[in-house]
């Protein structure tokens, strides 16, 4: 076999320009990927959990809490939970919930603690029917089964306003939490649902697409 001029039995031939000259017979060798993908340990994985951790909570108190735990938190105290929200229309709605509801349970308390003292002094005889000792509606009472009656009444709308006003509490404290959850959402009017006319794949029949209809929800005047 000749050899190519320059080229070294034994060795690669070289073309003039000095380069390598590979015959195009040769096998092409692959060779396997040496790349390895570091996996993170456990003690990585804290670490970043905690430090994702801190970047998602905020102090209250010297403890670190999430924002709707905070939120929540600072509610028990009526209104707060807003004034930490920024949800400033809201608090005349809190207090007028609440208020609303204290008034007429207290309303319904004061009567009721007025009408059975008053059936407890006609029960011991300390007192007479239209006795002003009764109190100021007691008193007025036409007879001692209307006092009784009332004494029922009573009782029956301050149990229930018991019920009304833990509901108005407990609402506006619910209202800051969710409030604090979408914090980081867009949950303003500036959405838009979208529709237009689509070719949508559908396996297993004779044509691979069918018309249709895509629905797309994004906000306006962003980057599409």
């Amino acid at each position: 076999m000749a050899l190519a001029p320059g080229a070294v039995r034994g060795r690669t031939p070289f073309d003039a320009a000095g380069f390598t000259a590979v015959s195009p017979a040769a096998p092409r060798v692959m060779r396997p990927d040496t790349a390895r993908v570091r996996k993170p340990t456990a003690a990585n994985k804290r670490t970043k959990a905690a430090e994702d951790s801190v970047r998602r909570t905020e102090k209250l108190f010297g403890f670190r809490v999430t924002r709707p735990a905070k939120a929540g938190y600072l509610a028990l105290v009526p209104g707060l939970g807003q004034v930490y929200n920024r949800r400033w229309w809201k608090i005349p709605l809190v207090y007028g919930a609440l208020g609303t509801t204290f008034l007429i349970l207290r309303y319904d308390q004061q009567g009721l603690k007025e009408y059975s003292d008053a059936k407890d002094l006609l029960d011991a005889n300390r007192a007479q029917l239209g006795d002003p000792a009764l109190g100021p509606r007691a008193s007025k009472a036409p007879s001692y089964n209307t006092i009784k009656i009332n004494v029922e009444y009573f009782r029956h709308y301050r149990d229930g306003f018991i019920f009304y006003t833990s509901i108005a509490y407990g609402l506006q404290i619910l209202d800051a939490i969710v409030d604090a959850h979408l914090h980081e959402f867009d949950v303003s009017d500036n959405l838009a649902l979208h529709w237009q006319p689509a070719l949508l794949f559908v396996p297993g029949q004779a044509l691979p697409t069918a018309p249709g209809v895509a629905l797309a929800f994004r906000p306006r005047g962003r980057p599409q």
